[in-house]
């Protein structure tokens, strides 16, 4: 029994060092034919165009063309693709960028891009977009999405961090985006935030005419849990009209007047 176990060791073992050999070779055989191929053609590739529009195909040529990099009639294997990589990806719209040829001389640009969930408005200034991942976009004449409003002095602040995930403040924003994409009523009934100097927050919606005076992003889940009260409970019996505003800021009130 021993020995029909070394056997098959031995068996196993050479078999993979075959399948490696083999692997090895045509490593070495795709690179040896790859080398010295000459690009004779650009393609790109946009992933995630549904939820981004702002940069599209010319763009992202342009990015490339900017950086002085002649590609077209060039040896592949002397295009620094890494760096173009790195160059794309310093664009805010994109989160990741891949550049890779091929046998018959196609180049490769695989780009991914950002998801806008939320727009800045200043008054003082350019607006911008927070993707999904708290990245600050720059807006586009291309394209506007319609999406989450962010307004008031906190919305400056944001813009000019770069990325919203950089401040306490910043990522309790960003729990409450989170929160408001991910329930379908709340997506549908909330508007706008507007921030105030002191980081509270009042809510512009879109069908009851009450504003919401929700304060600090602070236990969020229960501040829209006390709001979902005020209008399955209150509004249906007391008119939808009868109050302009109501406050959910406080622990275990409601309050509406």
């Amino acid at each position: 029994m021993m020995k029909k176990k070394f056997k098959l060791n031995i068996r196993t073992e050479a078999k993979i060092v075959t399948a490696l050999v083999g692997i090895f070779f045509l490593i070495a055989f795709s690179e040896r034919k790859q080398s010295g191929v000459v690009c004779k053609n650009i393609v790109v590739e946009l992933e995630n165009t549904r939820e981004n529009h702002f940069i599209d195909e010319a763009d992202i040529l342009q990015i490339i063309e900017s950086s002085g990099e002649t590609m077209i009639g060039k040896s592949i294997d002397r295009i620094n693709l890494r760096s173009l990589e790195k160059r794309l990806e310093g664009d805010k719209h994109i989160s990741k960028a891949e550049i890779f040829g091929d046998v018959k001389g196609n180049v490769t640009v695989n780009v991914k891009l950002r998801r806008p969930i939320a727009r800045l408005i200043r008054d003082n200034g350019p607006d911008a977009y927070i993707a999904e991942d708290g990245k600050v976009m720059r807006t586009s004449e291309k394209y506007s999405s319609r999406i989450l409003l962010i307004t008031g002095r906190k919305a400056a602040d944001l813009i000019e961090q770069g990325d919203i995930l950089k401040s306490d403040f910043g990522v309790q924003i960003m729990d409450m985006i989170e929160f408001i994409q991910d329930d379908i009523f709340w997506k549908a009934q909330v508007a706008q935030l507007d921030i105030n100097e002191g980081g509270k927050i009042f809510i512009y919606p879109q069908v009851t005419g009450q504003l919401v005076e929700f304060g600090k992003p602070e236990n969020i889940e229960t501040k829209f849990r006390k709001l979902m009260i005020f209008y399955k409970e209150i509004l249906p019996q007391r008119g939808w009209t009868k109050y302009e505003r109501v406050n959910v800021e406080y622990e275990g009130q409601v309050i509406a007047e």
